[in-house]
């Protein structure tokens, strides 16, 4: 008979950018069961209202509480901006992680005073995002350089390194000439093009900017709501643990992405998502 604790957790995100937080949770709780959800088909979410980004966001999460999961990671930042809130109070029992930009640790880790955030534009538009940014700014006297990254979500998703290289000189560039030594990577698909980032900052000369990534820490938190509330997976369970994704776009796609990014090889199937 199954056990809560040995139901899957879920994650989910607008396309590839969850994975980046999926590969820090597989690697800190390896023996829990994993669903992602890409929901490429409605993809981007940042550039969408609130409204709309909450209703979609509800209804991916219906379909994995329908799949069984014990826990949910909003493995998307501007999910997370529109959408925890009701999804912490539509689901209450369940444990909820979100992800936001990492402003605390960029503020701890700056030396000029000045971090870049890189995000979509519905992330630096929300209120949550700017009181956090009020709060650590007056707290730590750092000040944050916002950056809207129109269309890079779409340039990852289509694997185009060209035009990805194009917009990160564009948006990462001014950020360091103003003074920038720390770059705030807010937006889960950022990390998946780490690489080209710290490239396009030693084209600047600066090579050793500071670069943050908050699934670290999310995996991290995951961790310690699924310990509190008695849902860890037991170590010595003798089934390993299991990968399945799901994707509202190209099934071949997302397992392409999997295999490319993550060395990976789930099942992923195709389906559609009901408005609540």
């Amino acid at each position: 008979m199954t056990t809560r604790a040995s139901s899957p957790v879920g994650i989910f995100d607008s396309g590839l950018g969850g994975l980046s937080i999926l590969r820090h949770i597989r690697a800190q709780l390896p023996h829990e069961h994993l669903v992602y959800v890409a929901d490429t088909g409605f993809a981007p979410y940042g550039d969408k209202p609130e409204h709309v980004v909450a209703e979609r966001s509800l209804a991916v999460t219906r379909f994995l509480v329908e799949h069984g999961i014990k826990a949910l990671v909003v493995a998307c930042n501007t999910a997370t901006i529109s959408a925890v809130k009701l999804l912490r109070e539509r689901f209450p029992d369940m444990p909820i992680v979100g992800v936001e930009p990492g402003l605390k640790p960029a503020a701890a880790a700056t030396r000029s005073r000045k971090v870049g955030v890189l995000a979509t534009e519905r992330t630096l538009a929300g209120e949550k995002f700017l009181r956090l940014r009020d709060q650590v700014a007056e707290g730590t006297q750092t000040t944050f350089l916002l950056q809207p990254c129109r269309g890079l979500v779409e340039r990852i998703e289509d694997g185009d390194a060209e035009g990805t290289m194009t917009l990160l000189r564009r948006y990462v560039t001014p950020l360091l000439e103003q003074g920038a030594d720390t770059l705030v990577l807010g937006c889960t698909h950022y990390p998946l093009v780490k690489a080209s980032i710290e490239h396009v900052a030693a084209e600047a000369g600066h090579a050793h900017a500071t670069l943050v990534d908050t699934g670290e820490a999310v995996a991290r938190q995951l961790g310690r709501l699924l310990e509190a509330g008695g849902l860890l997976r037991a170590p010595q369970a003798t089934a390993p643990a299991t990968l399945e994704a799901w994707t509202s776009a190209s099934a071949t796609a997302l397992a392409s992405a999997f295999d490319v990014l993550l060395g990976m090889t789930p099942p992923v199937h195709e389906t559609t998502f009901d408005a609540p």
